[in-house]
């Protein structure tokens, strides 16, 4: 089999490249995944997706074509929906706090799976955190209970998946398999008829409206937001754009707020940059012992997430209660 007419569509330039089909991209994924194309090929594929940039139809082709080809994912004793964060860009500068908002989470009582790996080798990622906090890790799909949070990484869901990751360093370009993990649920997986609730995140706003409109038409219930580093965390200074979605359809939108347009009492003492996962470990330690000490904008993100929870589970009168986190900019 070849993806070369594939190509020939989406690498026509800026003004003459065409979008795939969901269908289309289903099949070209699928092709790559299964090791089907040849390395030309798919360096070809890469360099034009990247200057053409991925559709929303395509995306969601991508995502069926890899949710296919997911483990199926044990149900739990007491089923409630599983939080999904995907990380996959670590941090630079800031403190990688995503596991501070799984820990949050899990002392809620949701069940919450962190899937992820690393593709730069000058960032903390959220696996070298886990690793110092001693958290549970898994290297394949096990039932989730309320209050379990795990870590599972990207070649224990789907290896050629992170292969397809891993090109990054090799070409020194990201390629749609960087956007797709950003929306992959894995409790989807081969059981259409399940889902988690996913927090995803941009970098760039330009990427809002077709990973929206991806995870609309996928039907997923979901928190979308500005990352932090790419992190789907909020910024400890600043609690960023989002928007929150049940089964496709968005609830709320909420602009970005500076923490210096929240209450006194809400602004938590600046947090030190470029700590190891150590030193991040222990910060997050810290912090969930003491919730006083937890970033306004990061305690706002659980709330949000809690009632996008619920609202899965009690659609009607959860719903009504989402409207309060709606806030236009002014």
């Amino acid at each position: 089999m070849s993806i070369s007419h594939y190509i020939k569509e989406i690498g026509r330039g800026s003004k003459g490249a065409r979008s795939l089909t969901r269908a289309q991209a289903c099949d070209l994924m699928g092709q790559v995944l299964d090791g089907q194309v040849s390395d030309l090929e798919l360096g070809g594929f890469c360099i034009a997706m990247r200057f053409k940039g991925e559709s929303a139809k395509e995306l969601a082709g991508f995502l069926d074509a890899t949710h296919q080809r997911l483990p199926a994912w044990p149900q739990a004793h007491r089923p409630m929906p599983v939080v999904v964060i995907p990380s996959y860009n670590g941090a630079r500068k800031q403190a990688n706090l995503t596991p501070l908002l799984a820990g949050l989470l899990s002392q809620r009582g949701l069940p919450v799976l962190v899937h992820g790996c690393d593709t730069e080798a000058q960032r903390i990622g959220t696996a070298a955190v886990w690793q110092e906090l001693g958290w549970s890790t898994s290297a394949q799909a096990l039932a989730l209970e309320p209050g379990d949070k795990v870590w599972m990484r990207t070649r224990h869901l789907l290896a050629p998946l992170e292969r397809l990751l891993q090109l990054r360093r090799q070409m020194g370009l990201r390629n749609p398999a960087h956007s797709l993990v950003k929306l992959l649920d894995p409790i989807r997986g081969a059981s259409p008829d399940r889902s988690a609730l996913l927090l995803s995140s941009y970098t760039h706003p330009a990427y809002v409206e077709p990973m929206s409109q991806t995870l609309a038409l996928l039907g997923s219930s979901a928190l979308l937001l500005r990352g932090n580093e790419g992190e789907a965390v909020a910024a400890p200074h600043r609690e960023p754009a989002s928007l929150g979605m049940i089964a496709g359809e968005i609830v709320f939108e909420r602009c970005a707020i500076h923490s210096s347009q929240l209450a006194s009492d809400k602004v938590a003492e600046p947090i030190q940059q470029n700590l190891d996962a150590a030193q991040t470990a222990r910060l997050i330690e810290d912090m969930l012992g003491k919730p006083q000490t937890v970033p306004a904008p990061i305690a706002a993100q659980v709330e949000q997430i809690v009632a996008l929870h619920q609202a899965m589970q009690d659609k009607l009168a959860s719903r009504i209660a989402l409207q309060a986190f709606q806030r236009n900019a002014d």
